[in-house]
């Protein structure tokens, strides 16, 4: 189940923060292409500027196979966007923090279509 974060206390009023989390179960075959290809359309649909290329990693058998995946992250010019990916399970959870607004609505319905999901939440912090 997932459970919502508790609001917490903007410290820092004056600095624009968004935050994102979307998790669900996805149908696409996830590799680092695709990984590559999803930040690419994210980025674009949201207007965020991206000033290097995403790091994809992948534990390759180490650690417990339930947890084999992908890490990775793509480095915005106001902050950045990971992705986890849980192959076996077909599960994924995406973090979005920027330092510009961003239309949630939006980067949920291009990570829905993106990965195929079958069932996702978000929430917004």
């Amino acid at each position: 189940m997932f459970r919502y974060l508790q609001p917490v206390d903007n410290l820092a009023p004056d600095i624009v923060r968004q935050r994102l989390i979307i998790e669900g179960f996805y149908t696409l075959d996830v590799d680092e292409v695709a990984i590559g290809r999803y930040f690419v359309e994210l980025t674009s649909a949201l207007g965020l500027r991206t000033y290097r290329e995403p790091t994809i990693f992948s534990p390759s058998g180490q650690g417990r196979e339930s947890n084999q995946g992908y890490d990775a992250f793509i480095p915005l010019i106001d902050s950045g966007i990971s992705l986890y990916v849980w192959s076996q399970r077909r599960f994924l959870s995406v973090i979005s923090f920027s330092c510009t607004h961003f239309n949630v609505e939006r980067a949920v319905e291009v990570t829905r279509d993106f990965f195929g999901m079958t069932k996702l939440v978000h929430q917004e912090f």
